[in-house]
């Protein structure tokens, strides 16, 4: 895996602009992870910052379950209700993933709604395990 940041776009100690992959391995995709908990129930209600934590958790244990951490994370997507403070939530994420050397790309979608009312943020994201 290659991560890059070229010359002539933005750097951020969080997220990189471009990855690359060849050769054998593993690809994970992760599905949207809401804050909830093992039994389904909503973590952190009302919170931004709780539930962006939790959602991280949450891909954390998915990556863990394929035999894999967050180093081998590719990309990101954050979905975003709208009238969110969308900083409150990248900036949990870089307490995550601002100290990898190699961290991964990421977007922010700002949508109208998610699959509960009281859902304000669902990330989804892509991993590589080569082999």
């Amino acid at each position: 895996m290659e991560y890059i940041n070229p010359e002539g776009l933005p750097s951020n100690s969080a997220f990189r602009q471009a990855v690359t992959t060849e050769g054998k391995g593993t690809t994970i995709y992760i599905g949207g992870q809401d804050a909830v908990n093992e039994m389904g129930e909503i973590v952190g209600k009302g919170e931004l910052a709780k539930q962006t934590e939790k959602v991280i958790i949450n891909i954390k244990t998915a990556l863990s379950a394929c035999g894999a951490t967050f180093d081998n994370l590719l990309e990101l997507t954050f979905y975003m209700v709208e009238d969110q403070y969308i900083k409150r939530s990248i900036k949990i994420s870089q307490e995550f993933f601002g100290h990898m050397t190699s961290p991964p790309v990421v977007s922010v979608l700002l949508v109208s709604g998610l699959a509960h009312p009281d859902f304000p943020v669902e990330i989804e994201g892509t991993a590589f395990i080569p082999g």
